[in-house]
């Protein structure tokens, strides 16, 4: 183990530009100012995220032993390289955001602008990829940080296509040149100059050593920046950044996002928010206003019109679309042209205020035609939530009325399918809601919550929020005790949630390997097929491995290899695969149980993948054999 220390003192270094990261944007007074204020701010606030990762391997233990191990074959050499991939990153990181953080200039088009607005590609490329091929099983990473790690690699990927896509050779190359000097803030602090410096040192060798392994794949012509130059690069930088290059006006940002405000809203002050940030920031029980700190006199969120008619012109004159493509009254359609709506915007609006009526038949009436509305257009669903409906409609999930509550979460469903409207219905903060109306509404919002779920969860770091929610026990009751369409509903929101690695504990945990055998084994044969999916998916993991062959059944699979249709021997044989590698206990229970007859048939007549799994299940157990 000699010569090991080096990564040791790795990971304490790692933690260490983590934390001159997070410091550095302290001493600035908790924001980053300048032209890359918000790139700053989101790339922070990931890798701080990150922290509790590599807490975790510094407390694992020695480090090295993985390192060596990993370097010792080459069959594990790209196990050994996230690590340095990973170091790369942060480090490259930290050298933008010290200068990205200050910089100002006057023409944000400018060549140091553009090196930085590069660099941020680069960096957010690189993360994403170095994330992608973490090894949490060797390091015993909890549930709760591989779902932080997994977000951050979702808000990452999302990044990176928005900044766009650029040979990964010039990205990975990128990462190593030094951004130009004009570009270096005027005041850092010493403290965090001297730790920085401690820091690189300590990871030198690493960056060395990846770096040398880089310069293989890169050409020297391949230089992104070249002085006195308009190559392609610079070039392709204006074409993917161009509304990122503009300065957007202050008062158009909502101070809590930061983010242009696509529907404005006035609070008692006087300051103007985002609806669906300032609507969330009231539902956690907050009474003042987030900017001056001031009470609260009222909770009324009042449009702007004004500033949002001024915002709309500034997107028209930049040739910015906003997101929803509704501008002054008409509605951007498929082919380009635009629909006058301001009639169907004034009815709906009309119905929105409706929703907070103090008359119980009045809201209900109001809900029950959103809930009409909803379901007909993608249109509608685009106007209604620019209306502001969906925070007022999750607060009509909690309320003592049967029939309100059940239009309130059928028509949240139904916006949902928009996918622009599953991040409102998130940012209102809808998943409680939703969770408690599965719970305990009736059977048809049940159903139609449960479909909300699995609506909501196509999106990945979704399923993370949902997975936390309470959500799973909940959908597996109903997949026990609900209707047909409710288990259906059930199930189908389950298996969506269980494909990310950290619900499939809860699902177990929940009960849900007793409910789908019970499915399996139900004379009517009404939903193996879902039964079969769902054990599919949660067979890979090993507490659900357990659980599985303790609930025998393994009999049922073999007589579904025999008696099943095409698809539900497919699947049966794809679970026994999983519960029998590096399993010899499983697998002589299979062979005791007189699976061989039916795989070798199904080997020979299934489906492509059916003889494909059926094959390597017949190879295993020849293998056994011959021990």
């Amino acid at each position: 183990m000699a010569g090991a220390p080096g990564e040791g003192l790795a990971v304490a270094a790692v933690l260490e530009v983590v934390a001159d990261i997070t410091g550095l944007f302290a001493f600035n007074g908790g924001a980053a100012c300048g032209v890359f204020r918000k790139d700053c701010l989101d790339l922070v606030r990931r890798i701080a995220l990150l922290k509790h990762f590599v807490e975790e391997i510094r407390d694992f233990g020695p480090f090295h032993e993985f390192t060596l191990e990993s370097s010792s074959s080459s069959s594990n050499s790209c196990s050994a390289g996230w690590w340095s991939d990973l170091v790369v990153a942060l480090q490259a990181a930290k050298r933008l955001l010290s200068v990205a953080g200050c910089f100002t200039s006057s023409n944000p088009t400018d060549g140091a602008a553009k090196k930085i607005s590069f660099q941020f590609q680069c960096v957010t490329w690189k993360l994403e990829k170095a994330l992608g091929n973490l090894p949490y099983d060797r390091f015993d990473i909890s549930e709760e940080v591989q779902e932080q790690v997994v977000l951050v690699r979702a808000q990452l990927r999302r990044a990176a296509e928005r900044y766009g896509s650029v040979n990964s050779r010039k990205l990975s190359h990128a990462l190593s040149l030094p951004l130009d000097k004009d570009a270096k803030p005027d005041h850092v602090p010493e403290s965090i100059d001297s730790k920085r410096q401690s820091a690189d040192q300590m990871m030198n060798k690493l960056e060395r050593s990846r770096s040398s392994s880089e310069s293989s794949e890169v050409s020297p012509s391949s230089n992104v920046y070249s002085e006195g130059e308009d190559n392609s690069p610079s070039k392709s930088m204006d074409e993917m950044k161009k509304p990122d290059a503009l300065v957007i006006p202050d008062d158009f940002l909502c101070p809590i996002s930061l983010e242009l405000m696509r529907d404005p809203v006035i609070v008692a002050t006087g300051q103007t928010y985002e609806r669906s940030y300032i609507q969330r920031w009231i539902d956690c029980s907050n009474v003042t206003c987030p900017k001056t700190q001031q009470k609260l006199q009222h909770l009324t969120l009042t449009p702007n019109y004004v500033l949002r008619s001024l915002i709309t012109q500034w997107c028209a004159k930049h040739n910015i679309e906003q997101p929803t493509g509704l501008a002054n009254g008409k509605l951007k359609k498929g082919d380009g042209s635009f629909r006058d709506v301001s009639g169907d915007v004034a009815a709906i609006e009309a119905l929105v205020r409706k929703l907070s009526s103090r008359s119980v038949e009045e809201r209900r009436a109001a809900v029950a035609e959103i809930r009409c509305l909803s379901k007909r257009s993608t249109d509608n669903r685009i106007l209604i939530a620019e209306a502001g409906a969906i925070p007022m409609l999750v607060n009509l999930l909690t309320i003592d009325d049967a029939i309100t509550q059940e239009h309130a979460v059928t028509s949240i469903l139904n916006l949902s399918i928009y996918e622009n409207n599953k991040g409102f219905i998130m940012l209102a903060g809808a998943i409680p809601s939703i969770v408690q109306v599965l719970r305990a509404g009736s059977m048809e919002a049940r159903e139609n919550a449960a479909a909300t779920l699995f609506s909501l969860s196509l999106l990945d770091e979704n399923k993370i929020i949902i997975g936390a929610s309470g959500a799973i026990p909940a959908l597996v009751e109903l997949l026990q005790n609900g209707s047909s369409r409710g288990k259906k509903d059930a199930a189908t929101a389950l298996f969506n949630l269980c494909i990310y690695l950290g619900n499939k504990g809860r699902a177990v945990r929940a009960g849900i390997i007793s409910a789908l055998l019970k499915m399996l084994t139900d004379s009517r044969n009404c939903m193996v097929d879902e039964a079969l999916t769902i054990l599919s998916v949660l067979a890979s993991n090993q507490e659900a491995k357990a659980a599985i062959v303790k609930a025998s059944t393994i009999p049922v699979l073999i007589d579904l290899l025999r008696t099943g249709l095409p698809r539900n021997k497919e699947n049966a044989a794809a679970i026994l695969l999983s519960l029998c590698k590096r399993d010899t206990e499983n697998l002589a229970c299979i062979s005791r149980l007189g699976a061989v007859i039916p795989l070798t048939e199904l080997a020979k007549s299934g489906t492509e993948r059916a003889k494909r799994k059926a094959t390597s299940l017949l190879e295993l157990l020849r293998k056994l054999q011959q021990l």
